[in-house]
């Protein structure tokens, strides 16, 4: 077998040689899931966005990634895709989706920066380093939200260009503090901008490309607000305000203004000036966020049913006569039936059953160190074309347990406007290393085994349930605990034992994998 030789020692790649670009709607295979094809259909459930990376096969005659000066560079038209050889052994897969360039190598994926302020060596050796540059800027950290004192006010903030804007941001409601009296509005399930009097900025500073017909009438003073596609959009709203091609995917939201940072003076005149502003110039794409005040508890808790049935994320309550406050303010609270946060995904675990040969779930990462495991809330889509290592995401779930780990976790959405770690983070807690997680198996493999408990080190147990009934694992070595029960029946435990540690492990995976056949989930 014939070695390849490096880039450095190959001749100029001739033009026809270049890499091959899979022209929109005439190469591209039938059953290819681009973000362009989600937006002609219609595709409200963001299944495919600007970040997907894997949705074409690369050819098996893809080009190496040539120097800077074997090829003149090319560009990539909206849509378009190509392939290009680089040191892994697939080749790597290079798209334009609205401006927002991807690949599919390792280096591209893990970065921590935002999705279209990435780059690569490929993407570079495509396009040549001036339009890389000119797109992304020079390579450097990502911007995060600086750090500031709960509580300062600012009487008419605004965001320079890259840095983080200063926004006011919510606590939690405790269930203790009176709310009546206080402002209620729904909690919008939407990306949080900020427009300061001429564009709009994301958290963490970043520019969202909204097309000049979209700004069309917004005063020049700094609002706050989110863009919005409705409920039940979220992956959709990200897949749109993600473009930089401010194209015509913007008709779909509506940006839902609920402050004016720009106000000098208590929050009923601020939302005031918004209600005036927009019924006075009515902006064709923007629209004030209505509130009504709370008479109390009971009234609370109707208003949250009625939005939560409706398929919203929850209420926010804003203090009367409370000032726009730069961070984290006790003014503004947020209540939800369910708890959501953010956390980092370490790694993809395989699937079983239907999800067999794809994604099973995400393990995931919270600021603190904890690992859990994400498997519900994703659609196929995303299963066969999960959120890299790296990205982070938000999730819900019901109550911590406690260990500290989010039970029922459920899948949102990718976030790329929330700085990680979070500055407010918790110190980390690292586990044993007899403890952590066994390494995670890639999508379509077997799921990895789980790992054996070192002497004198916390045993493994996993527990499962169909109904009322409930079947547990334990594994010690080269034991393996089984422990059944169900309704009406005495409970029922058995011991097998294996020649090795590590026929214990398969034997163990087999029948978690059985169990999962049958129709078992996993309690977490």
């Amino acid at each position: 077998m014939t070695k390849e030789k490096p880039w450095w020692k190959q001749t100029p790649v001739a033009a026809a040689d270049a890499p091959r670009a899979v022209r929109p709607g005439i190469d591209e295979p039938d059953d290819d899931e681009s973000a362009e094809d989600d937006e002609a259909a219609g595709d409200d459930d963001g299944d495919a966005s600007e970040d997907d990376t894997g949705g074409e096969r690369p050819a098996d005659d893809a080009a190496p990634v040539p120097p800077a000066s074997a090829a003149a560079p090319r560009d990539l038209a909206d849509g378009e895709t190509t392939t290009m050889r680089g040191s892994g052994a697939q080749p790597y897969v290079l798209k334009n989706v609205g401006g927002v360039y991807s690949c599919s190598c390792p280096a591209w994926r893990n970065q921590s920066a935002a999705l279209e302020r990435r780059t690569c060596k490929h993407l570079r050796a495509l396009r040549g380093d001036a339009a890389e540059t000119a797109r992304v800027g020079t390579s450097g950290p990502a911007v995060r939200a600086p750090r500031v004192t709960s509580g300062s006010s600012a009487a008419a903030p605004s965001a320079a260009a890259g840095s983080a804007p200063p926004i006011l941001l919510a606590h939690p409601w405790d269930h203790v503090t009176e709310l009546t009296g206080w402002w209620m509005s729904e909690k919008l399930d939407g990306v949080r901008a900020y427009w300061d009097g001429a564009r709009f900025v994301s958290r963490l500073g970043n520019q969202f490309f909204a097309p000049d017909w979209f700004v069309a009438n917004l005063p020049s003073v700094p609002l706050d607000g989110e863009l919005w596609a409705g409920r039940k959009k979220f992956q959709r709203t990200v897949s749109i305000a993600r473009r930089q091609d401010r194209g015509e995917a913007w008709r779909e939201l509506t940006y839902v203004v609920f402050d004016a940072p720009g106000v000098d003076g208590p929050f009923e005149d601020r939302l005031a000036f918004v209600r005036d502003h927009v019924e006075t110039h009515r902006p064709p794409h923007a629209g004030w966020h209505p509130h009504e005040r709370c008479t109390g508890l009971d009234h609370l808790r109707a208003e949250l049913a009625r939005v939560e049935a409706l398929g919203g994320e929850g209420l926010m309550m804003r203090q009367p006569g409370s000032r726009y406050e730069i961070g984290r303010s006790w003014t503004l609270r947020k209540v939800k039936t369910f708890h959501d946060a953010e956390a980092r995904v370490i790694a993809h675990l395989g699937g079983t059953g239907r999800h067999g040969g794809r994604l099973g779930a995400l393990q995931c990462e919270m600021a603190d160190g904890t690992v859990f495991s994400v498997g519900t809330g994703l659609s196929d889509a995303e299963r066969n074309d999960p959120p890299p290592v790296g990205a982070i995401i938000t999730y819900r779930y019901q109550e911590l347990s406690n260990d500290g780990v989010p039970r029922f976790p459920s899948y949102v959405g990718v976030r790329d406007d929330v700085a990680w770690p979070p500055p407010d983070a918790p110190a980390r807690v690292r586990a044993p290393a007899a403890a952590r997680p066994a390494p995670a198996a890639r999508p379509g493999s077997t799921a990895a085994a789980p790992p054996v408990a070192a002497a004198g080190a916390e045993r493994y147990h996993r527990t499962f349930a169909r109904g009322a009934a409930r079947w547990s694992i334990e594994l010690d070595g080269r034991a393996v605990t089984l422990r059944e029960e169900a309704p009406e029946e005495a409970a029922s435990t058995t011991t097998r034992r294996s020649a090795s540690a590590a026929a214990a492990w398969r034997d163990a995976e087999r029948l978690i994998a059985d169990r999962l056949r049958d129709g078992y989930t996993e309690i977490v």
